[in-house]
């Protein structure tokens, strides 16, 4: 499994990814590691776009994380996606949460650079 892990405040995020077949799995986890959202990412070669869908554990947030990962990451590798997001630190800030979801957000998009130079 490849990784990209980061730091932001109290959270250590890591970013893992595999392929299985032709498919691509990917886990988003940080803090207390647990699932909190899982989506699934498909690319269309006809219309050359990618779509994503997600599910989410009640009381959990990172559905955002979850969709947006699956989708462009679907869209890099031209696959499959299953992307995976649990990241949770206790008594949080909003503040925290941002520096989160911005962190990720840019451990997601070096993925698909790496994605779309294989």
């Amino acid at each position: 499994m490849h990784r990209i892990s980061r730091q932001t405040g109290r959270a250590d995020l890591l970013l893992e990814w595999e392929w299985t077949g032709e498919d691509l799995l990917v886990r988003l986890t940080g803090g207390r590691v647990h699932i909190g959202a899982v989506a699934l990412g498909v690319y269309d070669r006809f219309s050359g776009r990618a779509s994503s869908s997600v599910m989410t554990v009640p009381g959990h947030r990172e559905d955002g994380i979850a969709l947006l990962g699956a989708r462009k990451l679907s869209d890099a590798s031209r696959s499959a996606t299953v992307f995976l997001a649990g990241i949770h630190v206790d008594d949080i800030t909003g503040k925290e949460i941002e520096e989160i979801v911005t962190l990720s957000k840019e451990m997601i998009d070096g993925l698909a650079k790496v994605l779309r130079e294989e």
